[in-house]
């Protein structure tokens, strides 16, 4: 029996709900929506459909939004009055979640006050990321879990190659616990290696700590 495909609603099609949308697509039932027909026309072989209307309409919003959508997706922040009667009105139509892009802190906080469930910030997530590259070129990725803590990708730092979890003593020295060994060859994943597992050249450390430590490993490491 196949699983059943999330249903997403894509609202605005900038560069960011563009994107959105279409990677999306790749593995979701897809509906993009944007007021401007040109842009419509040209992602609707990309999407499963493709709608053109002013979501400023509850109405014209209300009869194309299916029942079984799972979530939406609002990307009109430069819009700061189409964006915030957007997410009322789809709150109000029942969708379970609904997520927005917002530009200002302030922009936010009205969303959320009008029911966003998620408030998204494009530009400072990608400069967070771009800066966390700059900063450390071993990094692969991280996310954010709560408070300080992250969860990072890294490459193995040259000074590590060779050795055993216990001889580096990550957490011992840094507060920081690695949750897991990628391995290129052969490729393998290690959930939660014991001390003893020696580390070499090409491996990938998945990694949880607080921020301010696991920039200091990776000073330190280099």
């Amino acid at each position: 029996m196949s699983r059943r495909k999330k249903h997403i609603c894509v609202i605005g099609l900038g560069h960011f709900g563009w994107e959105l949308a279409t990677t999306l697509s790749r593995t979701c039932e897809v509906l993009a929506i944007d007021r401007d027909q040109e842009l419509v026309n040209a992602i609707g072989d990309r999407v499963q459909r493709a709608r053109a209307l002013d979501t400023r309409d509850e109405g014209a919003l209300a009869a194309v939004i299916p029942e079984e959508i799972d979530e939406a997706i609002v990307s009109m922040g430069e819009n700061l009055e189409a964006s915030i009667l957007c997410t009322l009105y789809l709150k109000r139509l029942g969708v379970p979640l609904v997520r927005v892009k917002a530009l200002t802190d302030d922009h936010a906080i009205v969303l959320h006050q009008v029911g966003a469930d998620e408030v998204i910030f494009p530009e400072r997530e990608t400069a967070r990321r771009v800066a966390a590259h700059v900063a450390n070129p071993n990094l692969l990725d991280f996310v954010p879990i709560g408070g300080d803590y992250q969860v990072i990708e890294s490459r193995l730092p040259s000074t590590f190659d060779g050795r055993t979890l216990s001889d580096i003593g990550l957490r011992r020295r840094f507060g920081v616990f690695v949750i897991a060994v990628r391995r290129q060859e052969p490729e393998s994943v290690e959930f939660l290696p014991d001390a003893d597992f020696r580390l070499r050249s090409g491996d990938v450390l998945v990694l949880i700590g607080r921020e301010g430590d696991l920039a200091r490993l990776h000073e330190e490491a280099r």
